[in-house]
C-alpha cells in the first residue's frame, strides 16, 4: 500500500501505539522498540495478543512474532521510501500446511489488508477508518456497541 506520507511518519505510525490505535488495535501497553514485547488490545473484541520484537530497522522493517487465537507466526513489515510517500508491505508468515493453516492465512490477509487502508486512510486524511471495529460487528462486545 503506498501510504502518501514520509516514512519516518509512517513507521512511527506501526510502532507508537497512540497513533497505531487509531487505525488498528484499541490498546497497547507500550511503544515498540527492539527486543521489547507488549500487549496489544482489541477491546471491541476483548481479544489481546502478546507481541515480541524480533528486529527492527528504523524507518524499514519491524519484525514481531505474534500469537493471535492460536496462530503463532511471524509478521514482517516493510517501509520503502519513495519520495514524500512511503510504501508499506506486510508479510505474514508461520501458518500450518492444512485446510485450517490456509484459512488462517486468508483471514489474516484480509485483516492486514484493511489495516494498511486504515492506516493510509488515518495518515493522509485524519479520517478514522473504522474497518477493524467494522469487521466483525456479530462479535463487537455488548459496551462497544454503545460507542
Amino acid at each position: 500500500m503506498l501510504i502518501r506520507r514520509p516514512v519516518s511518519e509512517v513507521f512511527q505510525a506501526f510502532t507508537e501505539p497512540g497513533v497505531t490505535s487509531w487505525f488498528w488495535f484499541t490498546h497497547a501497553d507500550r511503544r515498540l522498540t527492539v527486543g521489547s514485547e507488549a500487549t496489544w488490545t482489541w477491546g471491541m473484541y476483548g481479544v489481546s495478543t502478546r507481541v515480541a520484537v524480533k528486529a527492527m530497522t528504523s524507518d524499514r522493517r519491524i519484525l514481531i512474532d505474534w500469537h493471535l487465537e492460536d496462530h503463532p507466526s511471524e509478521i514482517e513489515i516493510l517501509f520503502e521510501e519513495r519520495g514524500r510517500s512511503t510504501w508499506v508491505e506486510i508479510i505474514n508468515r508461520g501458518f500450518e500446511d492444512t485446510e485450517d493453516g490456509m484459512a488462517a492465512a486468508l483471514d489474516a490477509k484480509e485483516g492486514f489488508a484493511l489495516v494498511l487502508a486504515g492506516a493510509k486512510l488515518w495518515l493522509e486524511q485524519a479520517i478514522e477508518p473504522r474497518f477493524v471495529l467494522d469487521r466483525f460487528p456479530d462479535q463487537v462486545r455488548e459496551d462497544w456497541k454503545l460507542r
